[in-house]
């Protein structure tokens, strides 16, 4: 993407209903939202000054693939991308109808239902990483779950498990146990979610793999409409989850990741107290970060990044 320029606010003549770290999500109509991703990104829970370029679209097409890749598992919420004509019949994924659309949304909006979203996070490992490879390092277990002993940093645990956390408004989410779900959720409903959460994570690292990446864990997030389970928000997209190339996977050691990675380690060798306001991102960190999530894209879709983006 030869374009610089990062888009990390909008001004659209809709009502915005919800304002996240990356995207803004305004009312179209009494069961429409269009969900917009900006380039804003974030890292120890605190939103950086500046965006990546290019990295609301790179979450916006991902997610638009595994709609489409996944659609055969459950319903999911996606209407169509863009948003002028948008309520028609779902169109491929790379169909972007962007004729009389304002030039900062193409190729990073969304028409979605609207959703009663439960209040759980579905996080689905299939890897050791992160805060379980820390949790199991101290306790052999992963947010309560025994582990097979011996197992070293990033190996491929016997199966997928799910460990699911609150969201939290502010701060970090938390883990909690599969009861304490249910107690958010339903049993029911809970048991539902969880079973697509894990087809999910199965279908998509059995897809990545053949592509060359390892999913390592990731998180779903659901919604009631008309009291069934739908898939909402976005999905298996380098904010959302692991992705390491299997080239560079070796069990005892961290692998590199399509993802903010780069940043955090940078952020981590300065002086920064992880409290804001954040530092200001040196060019060559901002361009490293966008090159890691374009790269994730493309290898994932099969489709040049600039050829999905257009625009800005």
């Amino acid at each position: 993407m030869t374009d610089s320029s990062s888009i990390t606010e909008f001004d659209l003549p809709l009502q915005k209903v919800a304002s996240g770290k990356v995207r803004e999500i305004y009312e179209l109509d009494a069961e429409h939202l269009l969900f917009v991703a900006s380039d804003r990104i974030s890292a120890f829970d605190v939103v950086m000054a500046q965006g990546i370029p290019g990295k609301g679209k790179v979450l916006t097409g991902i997610s638009l693939f595994w709609f489409d890749q996944l659609s055969q598992v459950c319903p999911n919420h996606l209407v169509t991308p863009g948003w002028k004509d948008s309520l028609k019949s779902r169109p491929r994924w790379i169909e972007h109808p962007s004729i009389g659309e304002e030039e900062s949304l193409v190729g990073r909006s969304m028409v979605v239902r609207r959703l009663e979203m439960l209040p759980v996070e579905f996080v689905v490992r299939g890897y050791l990483a992160g805060s379980g490879w820390s949790d199991y390092s101290k306790t052999g277990a992963v947010c309560g779950i025994p582990l097979p002993s011996g197992l070293k940093q990033a190996d491929r645990l016997p199966e997928p498990i799910f460990t699911p956390s609150t969201k939290a408004t502010t701060g970090h989410d938390e883990n909690i146990s599969e009861d304490q779900a249910a107690d958010l959720c339903g049993p029911e409903i809970l048991k539902t979610a969880k079973d697509y959460a894990i087809t999910l994570y199965l279908r998509a690292s059995e897809f990545a793999a053949e592509r060359g990446i390892i999913l390592a864990d990731t998180k779903f997030e659901f919604g009631l409409l008309d009291g069934e389970v739908v898939l909402g928000d976005e999905v298996l997209t380098p904010d959302s989850s692991r992705f390491w190339p299997r080239s560079s996977w070796s069990p005892g050691e961290s692998p590199p990741s399509f993802d903010k990675q780069y940043l955090r380690d940078w952020l981590e060798s300065s002086d920064w107290n992880k409290e804001p306001p954040p530092p200001v991102l040196p060019e060559e960190v901002t361009l490293q970060t966008g090159a890691r999530y374009r790269e994730a894209f493309e290898q994932l879709t099969g489709v040049s990044f600039d050829s999905f983006a257009g625009g800005r």
